[in-house]
């Protein structure tokens, strides 16, 4: 028998492997029996049955990385059969001779999800273990993988995954407090105030209660805690308190005890008067404990968070939020009341799960609830309209986790139109705006909801985009001093050149955008959102410098959001700590371009507030991202890089380990200064 027979075990089929017809049979394109050492053609006529299994083939370059990368992971996998964590190889297909799986199509699907997402587990200050699990669209999965780009291991201090509590854990415990301890409460004008910060940051974004219900329950709980036998009046508590505790949290904007951050002592007390899932539900149970988690994700208990975000959204649904209902017994402003309350727990719930990494609980083919619409005694701008707007973001945040992370293996064509899709929807969004939610330095005296919308929709741009700028980062990462040298475009694409740059884009703005707002003092310290924007915004910009011959723009707004992630550390955000220390180890490797000045020190003195950060003049002519621009078609969607795509795209994995030693030594970046 030839050298390329190779007999098939028993083993080898129970291992899930499709034989394939010998080449008697190919070539005759008849039926093939498959059978070992030879099939039952060849053997009846006495030929010489060959299986292809051995031929040698020619395959692309791309696939043939992709294969080691599957062997390494294979490797290094069989360290962790003991674990609970480890994958399951045992369905995996092997490779034909024309680069397909030669398998069940489900292995391939197995592969994809080990390669887009792994378990990790991490350790606590108190040495307990932590499991842990990051998809390769969270921010977080992709600072880990920045880690191993550069050369540094995500260990120890530098394990962004590892995040430190940023409270007393053993102060936050569900408990019933005594009848006979009374609950200091603030000055009535001082919780009016944390009210209208509450308001500022979240009220308009995400629509859970009124002015005039709180004026209405916050007397009612000055008068006294409620009766514990009463599931609603303690909702109504729980709900006032955790209003309170996020006022406090966005109006002191630093540490105010030992045991958490502004407002804590509040929502301690608010969580003791928490029913159980199993009481009644109701629309005031659903926006309580959307709340709840929301202020369990400020404080970096991500796990918390999506289970009370999702608990609410379960509710929601129970209640039948998602669908219209037509009924007589409600009146249009009750009926608008439960299309935003659905439409603030979506949009919370999508923010907070795709952007940890965790999959989507309810498609939205399954939603039937119209948008947020206006009441007859409403003015045309206000609440209903930014709650509209802010809500279609979340919903274009779904579809970049459904046909960009979430999407079956697709070809690079159909890779490049799913981006320009979402693009030009973003596109549409910007000019659909009413002109009284665009960004007005003017107006952050008083509101700052244009502030989160926009940085809502810079992140949407960043995460459609960010997965093709980081594998033309790893690429050039990979090449000679010299090469790195050239112009990053020169071998690329138009789509993808003009992808990549919307995404520096739209990390400058954003960057920009949160200077600004700092100055204004409506920078939050401890905000889920802004530091989670300031921390993506700067993983880009930190890859881009690392790897691209940049300009001093893109350098000043580099170092702008390094300076910002420390002026919230300094504050004492440590969720925020072990990002910040792995992009200024990455910084400290970059060589500051010839003429321009960037100031040494990225930590600020002790006396500097938020609202002193500098912003420079040339941030100031944002935004960089041409809004109308993203509606353009690209001309050559067919272009020959669409194996980028679909390589950048389909093995979106944090934590393929790369043979990048070189990359510790510090990079030769001395580049002139110029235009990105």
């Amino acid at each position: 028998m030839a050298d390329g027979t190779q007999a098939r075990t028993p083993a080898g089929e129970a291992a899930g492997l499709r034989p394939v017809a010998c080449w008697k049979c190919r070539r005759r394109r008849s039926y093939c029996s498959k059978d070992y050492p030879k099939c039952s053609r060849c053997k009846e006529n006495n030929l010489e049955c060959v299986y292809p299994d051995g031929r040698k083939i020619t395959v692309s370059e791309s696939y043939l990385r992709s294969l080691e990368a599957r062997v390494k992971a294979f490797e290094d996998a069989a360290a962790l059969s003991a674990s609970p964590l480890a994958p399951d190889w045992s369905s995996v297909g092997i490779p034909d001779e024309e680069g397909n799986e030669e398998g069940p199509q489900q292995p391939e699907d197995g592969v994809r999800e080990v390669l887009q997402g792994v378990s990790v587990l991490s350790f606590d200050s108190t040495g307990r273990s932590r499991a842990q699990y990051f998809e390769g669209f969270a921010s977080t999965a992709l600072g880990r993988r920045l880690s191993n780009i550069a050369g540094m291991p995500s260990v120890g201090t530098l394990d962004i995954g590892c995040e430190p509590f940023s409270y007393n854990r053993a102060a936050l415990r569900v408990r019933k407090q005594p009848a006979s301890k009374v609950f200091r409460f603030p000055p009535l004008q001082v919780a009016n105030g944390w009210y209208s910060a509450h308001y500022s940051y979240i009220g308009t974004i995400f629509s859970f209660s009124t002015r005039e219900w709180f004026d209405q329950h916050l007397a009612k709980a000055y008068s006294g805690p409620p009766n514990t036998a009463d599931p609603e009046a303690c909702l109504a508590y729980a709900k006032v308190l955790t209003i309170l505790a996020f006022g406090q949290l966005y109006s002191v904007n630093q540490w105010d005890s030992f045991d958490g951050p502004p407002g804590f002592e509040l929502f301690c007390h608010a969580v003791q008067y928490l029913p159980s899932i199993h009481e009644e539900s109701s629309l005031l149970f659903v926006e309580t404990l959307a709340l709840v988690g929301y202020y369990m994700q400020n404080l970096g208990e991500r796990d918390a968070a999506f289970l009370y975000v999702g608990t609410a959204l379960r509710m929601a649904i129970s209640l039948a939020l998602h669908q219209e209902v037509k009924s007589t017994q409600l009146d249009e402003a009750q009926k608008e009341r439960r299309r935003r309350v659905w439409w603030s727990v979506y949009s919370m719930d999508r923010i907070l799960t795709i952007k940890s990494g965790n999959p989507i609980m309810v498609q939205d083919e399954d939603i039937g609830v119209n948008p947020p619409s206006r009441l007859p005694d409403e003015p045309q701008y206000g609440p209903w309209i930014v709650l509209r707007c802010y809500t279609e973001l979340s919903k274009i945040l779904t579809r970049i986790m459904n046909e960009v992370y979430r999407a079956p293996y697709r070809t690079g064509s159909n890779l490049m139109a799913s981006v320009q899709g979402i693009l030009a929807a973003l596109s549409a969004w910007n000019r659909d705006l009413p002109p009284e939610l665009r960004f007005n330095i003017d107006k952050l005296d008083f509101t700052r909801e244009s502030v989160s919308s926009f940085l809502h929709y810079y992140q949407c741009i960043n995460m459609t985009v960010r997965p093709l700028l980081f594998l033309v980062v790893e690429r050039r990462m990979k090449w000679s001093p010299e090469e790195r040298a050239k112009d990053w475009r020169y071998d690329l694409s138009t789509p993808t050149i003009s992808a990549i740059e919307t995404c520096i884009s739209a990390a400058q703005d954003t960057i920009a955008m949160i200077t600004i707002a700092a100055q204004k003092n409506l920078f939050a310290t401890y905000g889920y959102m802004d530091g989670e924007h300031c921390f993506s915004a700067a993983l880009v910009l930190v890859l881009v410098c690392l790897a691209f011959p940049c300009g001093e723009s893109e350098f000043k707004a580099m170092d702008s959001a390094l300076r910002m992630l420390q002026l919230i550390v300094d504050r004492g955000n440590n969720n925020m700590a072990p990002r910040l220390q792995l992009l200024q180890q990455v910084r400290s490797s970059i060589t500051t371009p010839a003429g321009v000045t960037i100031p040494a020190q990225f930590t600020p003195s002790a006396g500097d507030a938020l609202h002193n950060a500098h912003l420079d003049p040339m941030m100031i002519s944002f935004p960089h991202v041409d809004s109308a621009a993203l509606g353009e078609p690209w001309l050559d969607s067919n272009s020959g890089d669409l194996s980028l795509w679909e390589e950048g795209y389909m093995s979106n994995d944090p934590h393929i380990e790369y043979d990048l030693l070189q990359w510790t030594q510090p990079l030769d970046h001395t580049w002139t200064s110029g235009s990105i």
